[in-house]
């Protein structure tokens, strides 16, 4: 299964880095996508018997965190990214890191869920999200607040809290790495 994994990831991704300030004129030219972990939340995991409808059952937000937020929503807006479309996970920590980001109004979506406590789900949760980049290819510049396992499965690559990796999504829901953000 391990094995399987490692070959789905290789699978789905392709690198093409470029210079660092670069990934804010993909991002502006569209057709790119910046799938952002959510910004700063204490913890690891969640708490037993969380429920994603209850944030006061939830890991969240801490004060660093939505200040970490609202600092991405205007890097964002400085670079000319203030009406690019966002989604984000339906946990709390990532609709109000999208909320703090001020940018347009974020529309929930399944496949950016996390998994980490419900392995069970990571196919599924993964073809959403293979889904919803097939959908962006081409489209509009677009930010996809997730959490960490869900980055890592489409890319590959690891990222901290308020951190992403900016891609350029194919029809098939495969994606070419172009960058960090921030950059």
């Amino acid at each position: 299964m391990k094995y399987l994994a490692i070959l789905l990831v290789a699978a789905l991704v392709s690198t093409s880095t470029v210079a660092d300030d670069d990934v804010f004129e993909a991002l502006r030219e569209g057709g790119h996508v910046l799938l952002l972990r959510h910004a700063i939340a204490p913890g690891f995991g969640d708490p037993a018997g969380f429920d994603v409808a209850d944030c006061t059952t939830q890991r969240n937000l801490s004060e660093n965190g939505r200040e970490q937020a609202r600092d991405i929503g205007e890097r964002l807006r400085d670079e000319g990214l203030g009406n690019a479309a966002v989604y984000t996970s339906y946990w709390c920590r990532c609709r109000d890191t999208a909320d703090e980001m001020a940018l347009t109004e974020a529309q929930p979506h399944p496949g950016l869920n996390s998994f980490f406590q419900a392995r069970d789900q990571r196919d599924g949760i993964i073809a959403d999200m293979c889904g919803l980049l097939g959908e962006l290819a081409d489209g509009p510049p677009a930010v996809l607040v997730t959490h960490q396992v869900n980055i890592r499965a489409i890319t590959g690559q690891g990222v901290r809290s308020g951190e992403g990796v900016v891609v350029r999504p194919m029809e098939d829901g495969s994606v070419r790495v172009i960058g960090s953000f921030p950059p």
